[in-house]
């Protein structure tokens, strides 16, 4: 494909996504139940944050109409060590939640200090929070929003260097986009932006 045909399309997915977590009014879509719920989430200003360090690499992603039903294959790397996390890391007895963000969108900080309030009620399942940010901006997340959280022996911080996400599981439309696989690989369920967090967390046990 034309490099500049890739690049723009990734221009345009990248567009896409920061637009829809500036909108005040998003959708939220939940793959359990099939519907999309308006959020009144416009409490969180975006305004001041400056998206233009973001990067989200120079590959184009493969659209997809919903997340995979199966989990396929991936790699990604922990933020402090570098190592490499892959299926194989995965729990074989609890559900794991994938959560992809974006550290400069408030909704996300938003959930991410609202789980960590709630750390006591996600130990028996494992969280993977993925970003294909600089890690030095996900690493000020966390510092900022919720450091027990990700120090939490059941969470894992993960940079996504290859845009393995977005190419193999899928392309969302909003940040926070949270995915909840049980341990058998199959997608239990699955949203983006904010949900209350006590049926987020409840959706997490499904």
């Amino acid at each position: 494909m034309n490099k500049k045909i890739i690049l723009g399309l990734t221009a345009a997915l990248t567009a896409g996504m920061l637009y829809s977590c500036n909108n005040a009014g998003s959708q939220k879509q939940d793959t359990a139940s099939g519907t999309a719920q308006e959020s009144s989430s416009g409490d969180h200003d975006h305004t001041g944050h400056d998206h233009a360090d973001h990067d989200h690499g120079q590959t184009s992603p493969t659209p997809s109409s919903g997340p995979a039903a199966i989990l396929p294959n991936f790699a990604f790397y922990q933020l402090r060590s570098g190592i490499r996390v892959t299926n194989e890391n995965l729990a074989k007895d609890k559900n794991t939640v994938f959560i992809l963000f974006d550290p400069g969108c408030s909704h996300c900080q938003h959930e991410a200090a609202e789980l960590e309030k709630n750390i006591e009620r996600l130990k028996d399942i494992n969280i993977f929070y993925i970003s294909m940010n600089d890690p030095a901006l996900v690493l000020g997340f966390f510092d900022s929003f919720a450091p027990k959280l990700s120090k939490s022996s059941n969470v894992e911080v993960l940079i996504d260097k290859d845009q393995t996400f977005i190419q193999s599981i899928h392309v969302p439309s909003q940040f926070p986009a949270n995915y909840v696989y049980g341990a058998d690989g199959k997608l239990k369920a699955h949203w983006e932006g904010e949900k209350n967090i006590n049926e987020a967390i409840a959706q997490f046990h499904k």
